[in-house]
């Protein structure tokens, strides 16, 4: 399929231009960042790190950490296929949600965390006072520092657009966590060129495309997940010189298919999972529901052929909104809707 050419054939920084960045200043231990309202100290580099969520383990693996990690859990899509080689010395607690248990059995001297889901107030995993009781600092993803009212938003919802500068700092300080500034710096730097390239390449007059961008749902009857207005499905819009054709701040609005048709996106994008929990994770059940549903078969952007296909975890603010953002450009190139 496109995507997974489009993800292959985009590849990243390889560990050894990281090894040859220029020197960053090396980090000067103990260590105190604030995170997410929380003063996290590090008396030295974490050994043995549990990265819990996909977008916080690839960030150490793309670092070239591997060898001071101790587990991993949580992984919506496959890892990106550069990194399989390192993240296959990496054990996998699970592709799920892991116990609290299961991580301090690793004996963790450090917990990376993608998504308040897994360490946060509403967590079932853990609470970060949890980690702080057996001694393991730990760092909440800055992109996912979200207010929640726990029932009508229990994702959290954004009042201003995500950018990449929350991605930029979030690598920039897991760098001087681990004392590896350089190559942090030169990963930022290989981001921000390719978020500029696209930037570049959006169309600058004209009609604005606006899209809707549909994570999953449990079944045809049921809401459909959403990407929501200032998230990273936003943010991927608006690279491309569009718009998100949802408007709620909701940061994982449900929306049911009477206000998606309502809402009359140009372009529909796709997500595609690697899980196996609900039949509509893989683009092709979305596409075949699409195309053949009598109310949904005739939105303009089913009739016009208009569905792309994008990884899934490019939906989240992670380092794979940018390769989301190159995989719909890509397709929608092809469909003569992008220059």
């Amino acid at each position: 399929m496109i995507f997974a050419r489009t993800l292959a054939a985009s590849t990243l920084v390889t560990i050894g231009l990281l090894a040859g960045a220029a020197s960053a200043t090396p980090t000067e231990y103990p260590l105190t960042l604030e995170n997410c309202g929380v003063q996290v100290t590090f008396q030295k580099a974490p050994e043995r790190a549990v990265a819990l969520g996909q977008n916080s383990a690839e960030i150490l693996l793309l670092l070239g950490l591997e060898d001071k990690m101790a587990g991993t859990a949580f992984w919506p899509s496959k890892v990106l296929p550069e990194l399989a080689e390192a993240n296959a010395k990496v054990k996998l607690l699970t592709v799920e949600f892991p116990t609290f248990e299961s991580i301090l059995a690793e004996t963790p001297d450090f917990v990376a965390s993608a998504l308040p889901s897994l360490v946060g107030p509403d967590s079932k995993v853990a609470k970060r006072e949890d980690f702080d009781k057996v001694g393991v600092p730990s760092y909440l993803s800055p992109s996912t520092c979200l207010a929640t009212d726990g029932k009508s938003d229990m994702y959290g919802s954004r009042k201003a657009l995500w950018s990449m500068d929350l991605l930029y700092k979030e690598i920039d300080e897991l760098s001087q966590i681990f004392d590896v500034a350089d190559r942090g710096q030169a990963l930022i730097a290989d981001f921000k060129a390719r978020e500029a390239a696209l930037r570049a390449a959006a169309p600058k007059d004209g009609k604005k495309l606006s899209y809707v961008f549909w994570f999953s749902s449990p079944s045809p009857s049921a809401e459909a997940y959403l990407g929501g207005k200032n998230g990273a499905s936003g943010f991927i819009a608006d690279l491309l010189g569009g718009t998100n054709a949802i408007t709620t701040e909701a940061e994982w609005p449900t929306v049911g298919w009477e206000g998606i048709i309502a809402a009359n996106p140009d372009v529909i994008v796709v997500a595609s999972l690697d899980r196996n929990r609900w039949e509509l994770d893989k683009p092709e059940a979305k596409i075949q529901f699409l195309t053949t549903d009598p109310a949904t078969s005739q939105m303009p952007a089913v009739q016009n052929k208009a569905i792309v296909v994008m990884d899934g975890q490019a939906m989240n603010p992670t380092i794979r909104t940018v390769y989301g953002a190159e995989q719909v450009a890509e397709q929608l190139k092809a469909l003569g809707l992008l220059k």
